[in-house]
């Protein structure tokens, strides 16, 4: 069977939840036997969004060959259970860079480079690339922003082209749009949807589904509606309402048969109807708890939750394995002091300090591990969240005044925190931090051994500044230990209290690898131990 591209666009408004379509999508035909992958198109010039603040974008989540990717990548991962790659995230700044170097290169032969066909041929090459590797029978792309965007223009012309030269019958669109409700009125309006698909035949393609958002239900006549005013099948108009959490998608659109569809559209076996059994359980216990806990994510981007959006979901998937809620409490680091943090802190269970660049809240980050350390609150530190506590320590144990990280002050008489030897002569920002999984040894005996229970393991990573070896012995002498590193290079990837009840900080980024069909172990027993820190408050 030739490998069949299903490709998901947007209307009439952005953040409709397209990678979460698709993603459920590819839950269900992934049940049904299908071997699938996801990839994003984003539109903006940036390479990657690494060197974006996580104010604009999110977070940047990193795949195990090191890519800086768009989130949506962690809800493909996330739902599938199926690691990503460099291939799955392409954005206009890539496409174009790619084109310049071919043409510099000379690899045109002194044509003009255009639009059409140069950069439309190399959007359709990074589809094709997954489809040529052999390992998928589906495809599914997911093009950022909202058709009617000059951005996404090139993006249309591409999926154009490909189905004309794939053939219908191998090419699909989903085109996902809102239905808004209008109060004063009392009813829901089909017309933006309508606008948006003629805006989308206008650039040459006819959606074959149409799903919904709505916060409520679309009637037949409605669903009818729509159907003829678009020109698609009245069983192609899928409803997506609005659900209490993301993983409640793929069950609503295995309601809606959005798989079966796309099936019969694509001409392919309609395999044993997919129960998603372990879905349906990770769900009963999310919504059915039999306890409840607070977690500080102690953080300096909190005003925007998506800049911690693995952190956030490996936190629900570890509650669910505990039948715990997690009430996620985010607090400012920049408004913490040492006067306040008793007051701030006083009903976490767990504390999470989570990683970031730069000195803004460093200082707050560091009180608040202070006060983890000192009153036996379960404490977990991720990247910078890890190097923090090392700072913490350095200061008020080993009682190194101004001991810092070189990243926050290059003058500190006491670096325990310095810049890798690799990093030093690099002057790019991006793309050049140490990226991607590396191996760690993990100590026999350490916390970290016993919630891993091996002791190697890999973890992806995004930073650029490590441990400093020279303290190291001071650091352990005193209590805190390093239980992880990476075998090649000595670099300390975890750093623990033994004496505390729970207190870990790790290098590397957890959170990237926590699944709904495999949560995390670090998190896992973070919250176990939350749980059992303090009395437990009923759910």
């Amino acid at each position: 069977m030739s490998t069949k591209y299903i490709f998901v666009t947007g209307g009439v408004t952005s953040s409709l939840g397209k990678g979460i379509i698709s993603a459920s999508l590819a839950k269900l035909l992934q049940e049904r036997g299908y071997s699938v992958t996801i990839q994003k198109l984003d539109p903006y010039i940036n390479v990657d969004p690494g060197t974006l603040n996580p104010y604009e974008h999110g977070e940047c989540y990193v795949t195990d060959d090191g890519a800086e990717t768009d989130l949506d990548l962690g809800h493909y991962e996330r739902f599938l259970n199926v690691p990503t790659s460099q291939a799955n995230n392409v954005t206009t700044g890539r496409i174009y860079q790619t084109v310049i170097d071919k043409e510099r290169r000379g690899d045109y032969l002194g044509k003009t480079v255009q639009i059409i066909p140069h950069i439309t041929d190399e959007i359709k090459n990074c589809v094709t690339k997954l489809g040529n590797t052999g390992q998928f029978d589906v495809v599914i792309t997911e093009i950022g922003g909202t058709v009617g965007d000059i951005e996404s223009l090139p993006y249309i012309e591409a999926v154009r082209q490909f189905r004309y030269e794939h053939g219908y019958d191998n090419v699909m669109v989903i085109h996902l749009t809102l239905i808004p409700y209008l109060a004063a009125a009392g009813e829901l309006k089909t017309k933006p949807t309508q606008h948006s698909v003629k805006t989308l035949q206008s650039q040459g393609i006819q959606p074959d589904v149409l799903v919904c958002r709505t916060e409520y239900p679309l009637s037949e006549d409605q669903k009818r509606k729509i159907a003829l005013f678009c020109n698609i099948n009245d069983k192609a108009v899928i409803e997506s309402r609005d659900a209490e959490t993301i993983y409640d998608v793929p069950l609503m659109m295995k309601d809606e048969k959005l798989d079966q569809v796309v099936l019969e559209r694509l001409h392919m076996e309609l395999r044993d109807e997919p129960t998603l059994e372990y879905w349906k359980d990770f769900l009963t216990k999310f919504k059915q708890p039999k306890q409840h806990i607070r977690v500080g994510l102690i953080g300096k981007y909190v005003e925007l939750q998506d800049a911690y959006k693995s952190i956030q979901e490996a936190l629900v998937h570890a509650g669910v394995m505990n039948e715990c809620v997690v009430d996620v409490v985010s607090v400012h680091s920049e408004d913490l002091t040492d006067e306040n943090v008793g007051e701030h802190l006083k009903d976490m269970q767990g504390l999470l300090v989570a990683p970031g660049f730069g000195k803004r809240g460093l200082e707050g980050k560091i009180i608040a591990i202070r006060h983890a350390r000192e009153h036996n609150v379960p404490f977990f530190g991720i990247c910078l969240g890890m190097q923090c506590c090392v700072i913490e320590y350095a200061r008020n144990v080993l009682n190194l005044e101004d001991a810092n990280s070189e990243e926050m002050d290059a003058k500190t008489p006491h670096p325990v925190i310095g810049i890798m030897e690799e990093q030093k002569t690099i002057t790019n920002m991006g793309g050049t931090m140490r990226l991607g999984a590396y191996t760690c040894e993990v100590q026999v005996g350490s916390l970290a051994h016993n919630i891993y229970g091996r002791t190697e393991i890999s973890e992806r990573h995004r930073h650029r500044y490590e441990f400093n070896n020279k303290y190291l012995d001071a650091f352990e002498a005193a209590g805190m230990k390093a239980t992880g590193k990476n075998p090649a290079t000595g670099l300390v990837e975890i750093m623990e209290i033994p004496e505390h009840p729970f207190f870990i900080g790790v290098q590397f980024h957890p959170e990237y690898k926590s699944t709904v069909a495999n949560p995390h172990p670090l998190f896992v027993n973070f919250v176990k131990a939350a749980i059992g820190e303090k009395q437990v408050v009923e759910a």
